[in-house]
């Protein structure tokens, strides 16, 4: 288990060096289709990476505001406190903020840039038909999330996307619209311009990755903590079950849920921040024979 967290945790440095490839890439592509200035790559990169520090700090509050979570004390929602409580005693997590969200849809997620700012949610809909065992693995799963930094890489990886996106538009809009293209080569701006409509879509498949290897890898912290991964088993079915879209949807921070909170459909599927339920209950399964 701590071998897989190691791994994961390689992986995901591996995958945010080629997001910063990805950039780099596109700033060097703009400054040879533009007439060869270099500057533009530094200046590509430090836009990408200041772009990346502020939702470092921001990230979190965005997601909370987009969401429409409400923070409460203990005597609010004793249960789900006490259930928080209980995990960050025994994981020796500090007690992160907790907040409940007014929505139907069975959620819950966890933002923060690290386990001392950390936040946990969860739905009314989630608190409404998980038990009590259920309801804790759940939130065991969230927190694990902070415990394995997710909740930092995840919004660290936000960032290089839409930066990814913002750059590869602007530069596409210099290409159709700008009057300085001091290369001269149709076949090198062609080229140039194909990359930069690739790039994003690229930079998105990365992020799929990420969120899914995650998603696994929470519930394997889930399971570990509580010593009970049939209990997250079996709330996962429920989401499966009793899912539907959530009201405030942000295809933004769809990969900070524990289900995928968008519409279904094909290409949402397709493009799904989350593995299939099945293939994670499976996984789960096989954990509680090796107990």
């Amino acid at each position: 288990m701590y071998s897989a967290i190691a791994r994961n945790k390689r992986n995901t440095v591996f995958i945010i060096l080629l997001f910063l490839l990805i950039i780099g890439g596109l700033g060097w592509l703009a400054s040879f289709v533009y007439g060869g200035n270099w500057s533009i790559v530094i200046v590509t990169l430090v836009i990408a990476g200041g772009y990346a520090l502020i939702q470092y700090f921001a990230a979190s509050g965005q997601a909370i505001a987009m969401s429409g979570a409400v923070q409460i004390q203990k005597a609010d929602n004793p249960r789900l406190w006490r259930i928080v409580e209980n995990l960050s005693i025994t994981t020796g997590t500090p007690m992160p903020k907790v907040y409940i969200i007014n929505d139907p849809a069975p959620n819950a997620f966890a933002t923060g840039r690290d386990p001392q700012h950390a936040v946990v949610a969860a739905t009314t809909g989630l608190l409404d038909i998980m038990t009590d065992s259920e309801l804790e693995g759940v939130m065991a799963h969230e927190l694990g999330h902070v415990r394995n930094y997710d909740i930092r890489v995840s919004m660290i990886v936000f960032g290089l996307v839409v930066a990814v996106g913002f750059i590869a538009d602007m530069f596409l809009r210099m290409a159709f619209f700008g009057r300085n293209n001091n290369n001269g080569n149709p076949i090198v701006l062609v080229f140039g311009l194909v990359a930069m409509i690739i790039a994003p879509l690229v930079a998105t498949i990365v992020q799929l990755a990420v969120s899914r290897q995650r998603e696994y890898l929470a519930d394997a912290t889930g399971a570990l903590t509580t010593r009970h991964p049939d209990a997250l088993a079996s709330a996962l079915i429920k989401l499966g079950e009793y899912g539907r879209p959530m009201r405030k949807q942000a295809s933004t921070m769809s990969h900070m849920w524990i289900a995928d909170p968008l519409k279904p459909g094909v290409i949402t599927r397709l493009f799904s921040t989350h593995p299939p339920i099945p293939e994670r209950v499976a996984r789960l399964e096989k954990i509680g024979r090796e107990f």
